[in-house]
């Protein structure tokens, strides 16, 4: 009897996932198959995850299922991560990340949604709010000060980039996302986070992902298009996140943006932002103040 229970614990614990949000759902986006999960009812939202992540990034540390309480939540895996498809032109990549979000309204027959997005996810949903404004009911930019401007100098480091993440990691990541709380990092913990990353990326498709890096001058907005957004924003970012700079850069043109700081987050690491409940308080803060069913 003893093996029984336990065997039907072990059953359930697989299942879970499938008992708590259903079975994957799959769409096509101009070829592009993308995987999205969702849950709940109430006014749609629509969670976008970072870079080399994928929807279970939202589930995993219960996001997903809290706000499922009193919104409609949909997660997707974006193209070139998770389940969805994964092309390998930089071409396909870009801005076309975000033009998946309205073609997953468009599938779902979704008017409006707010839109969150975490790192990566954010710069998506900062070009996504200069190009369909009217799609949006709020938007968030976890971890993200969005992508403002564009050099010769970042098309050079994210060509840098994407060469290393083809070799299976980048150091040029991991310094660029160090914790500007922590000391210059020494040679041994840059080690360290390159050989925990590259365990973490084992059998993934890094052609993939290097051109989602290569892709990244696609997703930069202008300051004319970002002063004129209209769409409640917000920006949720750790203290000790380097984005910061970006958040504050992005605050100078856009008047109009809502900053919450988390006192010593990071980003995307054991400390970072979305992780820590001061995420989750300011997100839903936000959302109910905006809500439609208010007005």
């Amino acid at each position: 009897m003893r093996h029984k229970s336990h065997f039907s614990l072990f059953l359930l614990l697989l299942l879970m996932p499938l008992i708590a949000f259903g079975q994957d759902k799959f769409f096509d986006s101009s070829g592009i198959r993308i995987r999205y999960i969702e849950q709940g009812t109430g006014e749609p939202i629509v969670l976008l995850h970072g870079y080399a992540g994928d929807l279970s990034t939202w589930t995993r540390f219960g996001i997903f299922q809290d706000l499922a309480k009193d919104y409609r939540v949909i997660a997707i895996d974006i193209r070139g991560h998770g389940k969805s498809d994964k092309p390998h032109d930089p071409k396909q990549y870009g801005a076309k990340m975000g033009i998946d979000v309205i073609h997953l309204l468009d599938h779902l027959h979704i008017r409006k949604a707010h839109i969150v997005g975490l790192s990566m996810g954010g710069a998506i949903t900062a070009k996504l709010l200069t190009q369909k404004p009217e799609r949006f009911l709020t938007a968030t930019l976890a971890e993200s000060g969005g992508t403002l401007g564009w050099t010769a100098e970042d098309q050079s480091r994210a060509e840098r980039e994407a060469t290393e993440t083809e070799q299976g990691v980048s150091r040029t990541v991991v310094l660029r996302y160090w914790p500007t709380s922590k000391p210059k990092p020494t040679e041994e913990e840059i080690e360290a986070e390159l050989k925990e990353r590259r365990a973490a990326n084992a059998g993934q498709d890094v052609i993939a992902r290097a051109a989602v890096r290569r892709s990244a001058g696609d997703r930069a907005v202008t300051e004319a298009q970002v002063a004129a957004v209209k769409v409640p924003t917000i920006s949720i970012v750790g203290t000790a996140d380097p984005v910061m700079e970006k958040v504050r850069l992005l605050k100078s043109v856009m008047p109009q943006l809502k900053v919450v700081t988390i006192d010593g987050a990071t980003h995307g690491d054991e400390t970072a932002a979305f992780r820590r409940p001061e995420f989750l308080r300011a997100l839903r803060e936000f959302l109910s103040s905006n809500s439609q069913l208010k007005r």
